[in-house]
């Protein structure tokens, strides 16, 4: 009895049985790199409508983004001696955001910057290879091969000695069909999350006033009185109570992104027990907290409500303030929206670190708040509450199949 165990995949389709070969992709591909010399395009050389010029940026989700890639005219793409990218081929970064690829399936001639090479397949179904170099059989032979010390790097000879798998062609034009099928649906599903979250983003604009403005420019039927222009400090008050008798142990972080959340979790690592957490604000359900540190989500810093529907604690720099006479969630979406933004501008500065804004507490609490009924500020709160629900739950159908392709793809490979 031959006891050597197969080189199979734990999943695979009916009716294939033979063992799988490990062979070098060099076998399996040829390389062309991005021209290095003389003549290789700088910014003069780029025009509006051409030949794309792609570079790594341009990689997306594992096509190429052509509309935003740069262009170059035919006249200077028959000068170059690099890569000439053709359909089917791999598109494959070599230097920066390493590994980083895309499947060449929407024009028809191309080149690429030096940080990248054209892979292009022989005598192996391309769709089932561009699999393999999004599987951990990549990943964990790109870690061994980088060549890279302050920037990761790696040269097409290194890519060319990866070891893939290599199963008969109509096995991998299965294997390349199901992904290619699932990559589909998974498309579907974040392209659909990206037009909710562009169409909140629109309506936050569309339904706060802005700037001068006293009404939104999006109401609800049957309403039509002007909104009141309010200061914080008339339906809010600054929580000054502090955890000097540490009566909760729980500190928590107000992040851009996710909302007010526990420290250590944000971080996810434990955090020291040397903070002096006696000396931090309380914060209770429904308090608001506003965190200085600015990013791209939030250029003034984020204001979210606390919803873990439990109290904890945040540090000094932060300020917290508890409401009255308004509606939570309207105001949880007010600051959700940038009406708000121009009053942090102007009255306050990044300070002396570019990552925290700084503004006084009394200016803080003069900011004017647009405040519409009650009746409306509920209606526009459950609005986007429900909306937002509807974001969550295309990205989590979109995440969840993330998750099942990238368990498929451990199981259906070797």
């Amino acid at each position: 009895m031959n006891s050597e165990k197969k080189n199979v995949p734990e999943i695979r389709f009916p009716g294939f049985s033979d063992s799988w070969e490990q062979r070098k992709l060099g076998e399996y591909a040829n390389f062309y790199n991005g021209d290095r010399s003389s003549r290789y395009p700088n910014d003069k050389d780029m025009v509006p409508e051409g030949i794309p010029f792609i570079n790594a940026g341009d990689l997306v989700n594992g096509r190429v983004k052509i509309d935003t890639a740069n262009k170059i005219t035919e006249e200077k793409y028959n000068g170059l001696s690099g890569a000439k990218v053709q359909l089917g081929d791999i598109i494959y970064c070599l230097r920066g955001t390493l590994g980083k690829n895309a499947f060449v399936d929407n024009f028809e001639v191309g080149t690429v910057a030096s940080s990248l090479v054209d892979i292009r397949p022989k005598n192996i179904n391309g769709k089932y290879l561009f699999q393999v170099l999004n599987s951990d059989i990549e990943y964990h032979q790109r870690v061994v091969h980088d060549e890279g010390a302050a920037q990761p790097n790696l040269s097409a000879k290194n890519l060319s000695e990866f070891y893939i798998p290599v199963p008969e062609l109509d096995e991998q034009g299965k294997i390349a069909d199901f992904f290619w099928n699932l990559d589909n649906l998974i498309t579907l599903h974040q392209r659909k999350c990206d037009e909710l979250k562009n169409y909140k983003k629109g309506l936050l604009q569309q339904m706060f006033p802005q700037g001068n403005e006293r009404n939104p420019r999006l109401r609800f039927p049957g309403f039509t009185e002007d909104w009141e222009q309010r200061k914080l400090s008339e339906i809010a008050e600054k929580v000054t109570q502090k955890n000097t008798e540490m009566k909760y142990k729980e500190t928590l972080t107000n992040s851009a992104e996710h909302g007010i959340i526990n420290q250590t979790d944000f971080f996810d690592k434990e955090i020291s027990n040397a903070d002096k957490i006696d000396g931090y604000y309380i914060v209770d359900h429904d308090d608001f907290v506003y965190n200085p540190r600015i990013s791209t989500l939030a250029p003034v810093g984020p204001i979210n409500r606390n919803k873990l529907n439990r109290s904890g604690v945040v540090s000094p720099l932060y300020t917290v303030f508890r409401t009255y006479d308004i509606n939570t969630l309207y105001l949880e979406w007010f600051f959700k929206s940038d009406s708000w933004h121009s009053f942090m501008k102007y009255n306050g500065d990044s300070g002396a670190r570019s990552d925290r804004f700084s503004i006084r507490n009394d200016l803080f609490f003069t900011m004017p708040i647009s405040v519409p009924s009650y009746e409306e500020q509920a209606l526009i709160g459950k609005f986007f509450d429900q909306l937002d629900a509807t974001v969550t739950l295309h990205q989590r159908k979109c995440d969840e199949l993330k998750n099942y392709k990238k368990g498929l793809l451990q199981k259906m490979f070797v």
